[in-house]
This record gives C-alpha cells, structure tokens and sequence, in this order.
C-alpha cells in the first residue's frame, strides 16, 4: 500500500483514469468483436459475386443474407453497448473529480484577484465530452489496421501495398494536422479564456461601468481580446478542415484505385469480381479509423490542453490530507511571529507580529489604512499561509485543523461582505441544516431580527447572488448574523460598521457588548471607530505590518492620547515609531 505522499506524486488524473481501467479494457474487447463483425459485408459481397451469381442459388443467397444481417445487428448492438460503457466511463470521471477541482477552484479564489475562475469545471466537461464523443473509438479501432491490410494481402498483394502507402499517407496528414493547429489552437483556448474572465468582471461591476461611461471602452478593450480569440480558432480550423478535406479525399481516392486495380486483376484473370468489390470495401475500412482521428482531431487538441491545465491546477493546489479530529477549540489565539503575504506576493505585509489572547478575550486591532490590518486576521484565520512563524488555536497549529470541522466555531466577518443565491435563512445557516432557533438567535444577537421580519418573506425571503436585492448595510447586518450562528468560540470582525447606518451601528455595538458579556466567545475587531472599542478587553495598534501598540484598552488609550514627543515605554523608539505613532493618534482621532 503506497503512503499518502506517494500516491499524491502520481497524476490525481492519471489515478482517475486507471481506475476506469476495466471499462476501458471491456471497451477494447467489445472493438475486438466490433471490427472482426467490421469484416461481414466485404465477405458477404465477395460470396454473392463469386457464388451466388454464379451457382443462381437463391437458397445460398438467402442464408448468406441471414446470417449477414445477423451478424451486423449484433454488431449494431455491439457498438450501442460500447458507447454505452464510454458515456458511463465519463460521468464516473467526472465524479471522481468535480469535487476535488471546485475546492482546488475555491483554493485558488483566496489567491490575488484574478486567480479565482471556473474555468477547471469547463475543462472536466470538455474532457467528459470529448470521451462521450465518438472520437475515441478511433483510437481503440486504429489498432486493427494492420488485420485489414493482411486480408487485402490475402485478396492479392497489391492491395495490400496500396492500403500501407495509404495509410502511411494518412498518417503524415494526422501529423501535419498536429504541427499546423497546436499553436494557433492553444493561443485561442488562452484569449478565449481570458476575454471569458474579462467579461465575468466587467457583469459584476455592471453599475461602476454604467456610471461611469465606461461601458464603450469596456467593451472595445474585451472585443479586441475576443476577436483574437475567433481569429486564432478560425485559423486553426481553416487548416484542420483543410486537412480532414483531403484526408477523405485521400480514402475516396483509395477505395477507387482499389476498385480499379481490382477490375484490371480481374481482366487478367488474377481475381475474382467478388474480390474486387471486397478489396474496396475493405480498403474503405482500413483507413475510416484514421480519416476519423483527423476528422476529430481538433475535439482531440482541445482535451488534451483541458487535461494538462487540470493536471497543472491539481499539482499546483494539492489536495491536504485528511486532519485528524481534534476537541472543540475554546478559544485561546496565540499567534508566533508570523510574517504574512498575500498568496503569489514576494513582500510580506505581516511582519513579527507576536500577541497572545485568552479564551473569551477581545481584541480591538486599529491603525492607518494598508498597514495590515486584514492581512493580519487572514492570516490568524489561516485564510493566507504564513511565511514564517505560527498561529495557534488552543495550541494546535491553525492549518492542521480540518476546517469542516473548525469552520462551525468560528465566526468572521470580511470587509467585502458576500452573500449567496438562496433564502436569507439559508444565509445566516452557512447552508447548512436550517435550525430556526439558532438562525433567530444569531439574528437577534446581531441587532437583524426585526430587520429581516419586514422583508416579504421574513427568514424565508430569497436573494440573489452576492444578496441582490438588498442594501448595504442589510447584507452586512446579514452577514454579521452569519458570523454569530451557532455560538462560535472566535469571531472575528473586519470593519463591521463600514456601510451601517446610525441604527445599524446601534445594534452592533449591542452585539458587541453581548459577545463580552460571553465569557466563551474569543474576537478581533478591527474598526477605525472609537466607539466600538468601548468593549475590548485589549488593543493592537498596527503600523507598517508591525505591531505599534499592545495592550489593555485603556492603557493603550491612553498612551496614543500623549503628545507626540512623549516616548512611549511599549512602543519601539526609533524615530520612525514615534512618527508612526503619532499618525495612528492622528488617524484614530478623526476616527479613520
């Protein structure tokens, strides 16, 4: 039994496919019978032109008809089986890996903006058609070549040579189909994606270009990339068509030389005229699988660049192994010198930062803006990997929890509020299993409750994606019960009040005062404003990715209240940390 480290070295697709090996296998052995059936009607007009014409058996030609239309409704049968078991192989596919590309997908939407697409799941589909398609019995069908032009060889060996330069023809023709699309075909799968990614960004900041006038421009800049795009694949196209044209001429030629040579061999009196209308059918046979490799060659370019961008994506986000379970956290944070970057960023923007947090202690974080604020809270979450140093949570290393399981004790509440397609109940659930009572208490402890009972339908009402449909400041209240259901041991509040209302801010300073009347509830809060401090235990004043100021509120209070010339006993007292200080004081006191 290979180790969970060993298996992850090896391909998660090559794993996919391998274990659809038997199907594959039964595919293979259903071809064998398939192209052996392929056989029945060049053998069935070689008897009815050899001795049935000449005998004038209707007898013998009524078996032979039976047993031929026989043979080709097994074989009809055969080949419905067979694309059966394919379109099964597909969906088993793609079961097995659809869950593990949207989380390698969700991985990548807490990378820099820009990374997160569903373009993985689009490429999943293109491989599971391309595998229900009937290109790949091309390839299963092409390994009989070399039978049929041993029984033209049979017929006579002149039909043999003409099916080899045939095919060798052929050949040369898949290979230049390979050469003259590669390039053009991958330089439109990337603009294509590309103006794709462009036009989903520019739907969501539909209004920005609206009011802006911006939309013209907007739509210049992705027609140019789109244009790009259908240039690349009608190039690629005009050449692959070019190409599959003259392969099927090639075959039409073949069969006719075939035809021809056969009536001279039969002028000479070397073949029969049965053999003639065989060897050309059968001549026929023996290309069809390579005219169709050329035919769907472009199906074929197009999965295999699916398939190395999801082989590409699911080595660069590997799968973590499973956690084990560990006792419900109680809150306690101690974070560790921890220097954080945002994922793809060489430059930290966390730099050292050490502080520790009892269970059930608050923590109000402030300081000017870009000084790292929400960098910090990503990082304590374990949303973004630190580079350096630790964060742990009741003495467990962040990143080591199963976050399906840590995910119910913990609360957090971003600057960019989102909600999703479904109830607002749902919403505050986390989509879970609804539970009234706990939906209505989060709501209530979030200041939301009555709020929510004035919408059409209550807990009940449906919003759109990203909360269409409601202000604001209702999706932030929204979400703010969402950070509160279930009761959770560290909640964790980015700007909580930044599109709040004079009313909106009431009832979140009361939910404030409740999560610290909570002796079990560990939270951060980052806010500019004084008044929602009133109910921490303990501040963090952050500067420049360091840590300024840490302490009882009060204490650090009173010291960002000194004059600037002041030194400051636990603060640094380099110049630069007294002139940082002084603008966070500076800052703080406008309340921004």
């Amino acid at each position: 039994m290979l180790s969970y480290q060993s298996q992850m070295t090896v391909s998660e697709l090559h794993r996919a496919l391998h274990a659809c090996r038997q199907s594959f296998l039964a595919v293979g052995i259903f071809s064998l019978f398939i192209n052996a059936l392929m056989l029945v009607p060049p053998l069935y007009m070689l008897q009815v032109y050899d001795r049935v014409l000449t005998t004038r058996n209707a007898f013998t030609l009524l078996m032979l008809s039976l047993l031929a239309v026989t043979l080709l409704l097994v074989m009809g049968g055969l080949e419905w089986v067979r694309a059966r078991i394919l379109i099964r192989v597909a969906a088993r596919f793609d079961m097995a890996l659809n869950g593990r590309l949207f989380n390698a997908s969700f991985n990548l939407g807490k990378r820099p903006l820009g990374s997160a697409t569903v373009q993985p799941i689009h490429d999943l589909t293109q491989l599971r058609q391309f595998l229900t398609s009937t290109a790949p019995f091309a390839f299963f069908d092409v390994p009989w070549l070399p039978i049929y032009v041993l029984a033209l060889f049979l017929f006579h060996p002149l039909f043999g040579w003409v099916a080899i330069v045939g095919a060798l023809m052929l050949l040369a023709l898949t290979v230049a189909n390979e050469l003259c699309t590669r390039k053009p075909l991958a330089a439109a799968n990337l603009e294509a994606i590309a103006a794709s990614n462009d036009a989903s960004s520019h739907l969501r900041n539909a209004e920005v270009l609206e009011a802006l006038g911006m939309l013209d421009a907007i739509r210049i800049r992705w027609l140019m990339r789109y244009t790009k795009a259908l240039a690349l694949q009608a190039l690629a196209g005009d050449r692959s068509n070019a190409l599959s044209t003259a392969s099927k001429s090639w075959r039409l030629i073949l069969q006719s030389s075939a035809l021809g040579i056969g009536a001279m061999l039969v002028i000479e009196h070397m073949i029969t005229p049965g053999v003639m209308i065989a060897a050309s059918l059968l001549m026929g046979r023996a290309l069809a699988p390579i005219d169709m490799l050329i035919s769907s060659w472009k199906g074929f370019v197009g999965a295999r660049v699916s398939y190395r961008r999801l082989d590409e994506l699911l080595r660069s986000v590997p799968q973590r192994p499973p956690a084990m379970t560990l006792p419900a956290p109680r809150g306690e944070v101690l974070v560790d010198r921890i220097v954080v970057a945002p994922p793809a960023a060489s430059t930290p923007v966390i730099r050292g930062v050490s502080f520790r947090l009892a269970a059930g202690e608050s923590l109000g974080i402030i300081g000017p803006s870009a000084s790292g604020k929400s960098t910090l809270v990503r990082g304590i979450l374990g949303l973004w990997p630190c580079h350096a140093g630790t964060v742990r949570l009741d003495g467990a290393d962040i990143t080591t929890w199963n976050r399906t399981e840590l995910g119910p004790y913990l609360g957090y509440l971003p600057q960019d509020v989102e909600l999703f397609s479904g109830t607002i109940g749902e919403n505050i659930a986390r989509f879970g299993v609804v539970d009234a009572d706990k939906v209505v208490a989060a709501a209530r402890r979030a200041g939301v409750h009555e709020m929510i009972l004035q919408l059409p339908q209550g807990y009940d009402t449906s919003i759109g994606v990203s909360g269409m449909g409601l202000s604001g400041g209702q999706r932030q209240r929204i979400a703010l019960a969402r950070a509160l259901y279930g009761d959770p041991v560290l909640v964790v509040l980015d700007e909580p009040n930044s599109n709040v209302d004079e009313e909106g801010e009431q009832a979140l300073r009361h939910a404030l005062h409740d999560l610290k009347a909570c002796a079990k509830t560990t939270m951060l809060l980052i806010t500019h404003r004084p008044s929602l401090v009133e109910s921490v235990d303990k501040m963090l004043v952050l500067n420049a990715g360091h840590i300024q100021l840490f302490g009882p509120r009060e204490l650090v209070l009173a010291k960002l209240a000194q004059p600037a010339a002041t030194p400051h006993p636990i603060a640094p007292s380099a110049p630069q940390a007294r002139d940082g200080a002084c603008a966070l004081r500076m800052g703080y006191a406008r309340g921004g």
